[in-house]
């Protein structure tokens, strides 16, 4: 069992703090819950506790960040992403470069229910202009993400799980701002998945390559600015693209292929996430399977595709 994306983001920040003393760390009330307290613990004079106040935090971080110093803003995804007004204007419109981590997110969070899960937030900060969108899928792509984050002065949105992810990459990987991995070859359709989703599409492909269906995976670290020409590459090779998110469709990571597709013509497109509703409590696992984001789940979702092409 691999760990939570929280978890590795945590430490890498801890590395982070100990080579550059610009880096500076905000929290919203709940460092123990976004990990950014293992930096607390090592830097307590780069560490701000700004209580439950996310809009004042965001403003505070824009403030530092315009003076020189490398913020890190942390708070649970949909409370983060919530001060949508405040990031657009101190943080995208001034292209201040914030590092705005959410985590807790889309229903993988669990028993915590729907008042504090992520599910639209993907959307909201792909919109913004200047920003990049990450969500990454394993502990090693988490922490070179962060490394990015921290050596590139741009604004960014950090994606992060509440569970346990699987490692996907192959040991030696590179993270790469803005380019799609292959995980999985395959020639009949492309699964496309995103942050706690990916293991499940991996587990997926190997369910479905038992029932003679080769499905390639691959996997979408950065939403925004996303990877047009492995869109548009797989969809004229395997002629169909699933895209999986735990994440409203909406707006999300099925939205942005969607609109690269729209472009250039070149494949089909199913989107897989929440069907435009609000999440519920209950086990990481219930609802996963629920909402068929287990490996079951999407090898179900691809036959269906397959069968109606």
């Amino acid at each position: 069992m691999g760990v939570a994306t929280r978890k590795s983001f945590g430490q890498a920040l801890l590395e982070l703090g100990g080579q550059d003393n610009r880096i500076v760390v905000l929290d919203a009330d709940l460092s123990k819950s976004t990990m950014s307290k293992l930096f607390a613990d090592k830097y307590p004079e780069r560490f701000y506790e700004m209580g439950i106040s996310e809009a004042n935090m965001i403003g505070v971080g824009a403030g530092l960040a315009l003076s020189g110093k490398k913020p890190f803003v942390c708070s649970f995804a949909c409370f983060v992403t919530g001060r949508y007004d405040t990031i657009r204007i101190s943080v995208a419109y001034s292209c201040a470069p914030v590092r705005i981590v959410g985590t807790h997110v889309g229903i993988g969070i669990g028993e915590d229910g729907n008042s504090q899960m992520g599910l639209d937030d993907i959307g909201l900060m792909r919109g913004l202009p200047n920003m990049h969108v990450l969500q990454p899928a394993d502990d090693s792509e988490t922490k070179q993400a962060v490394r990015w984050m921290a050596e590139n002065d741009v604004p960014c949105y950090l994606r992060l799980t509440r569970q346990n992810v699987d490692d996907v990459n192959a040991p030696g990987y590179v993270f790469r701002m803005g380019k799609a991995v292959e995980l999985v070859s395959g020639r009949d359709i492309t699964i496309m998945a995103t942050g706690g989703t990916v293991h499940h599409a991996v587990k997926a492909a190997e369910l479905l390559k038992k029932d003679g269906i080769s499905a390639a995976v691959v996997n979408i670290h950065t939403i925004k600015p996303l990877d047009t020409e492995a869109v548009n590459d797989y969809a004229r090779t395997t002629g169909h693209i699933v895209t999986v998110e735990d994440h409203n469709v909406i707006g999300g990571l099925g939205s942005a292929v969607a609109e690269v597709l729209a472009s250039s013509g070149s494949g089909t497109l199913t989107r897989h996430g929440l069907n435009d509703t609000f999440g519920e409590s209950g086990t990481y696992e219930d609802l996963y399977k629920k909402y068929q984001f287990d490996a079951a789940g999407i090898a179900g979702i691809v036959k269906k595709t397959l069968e109606k092409k």
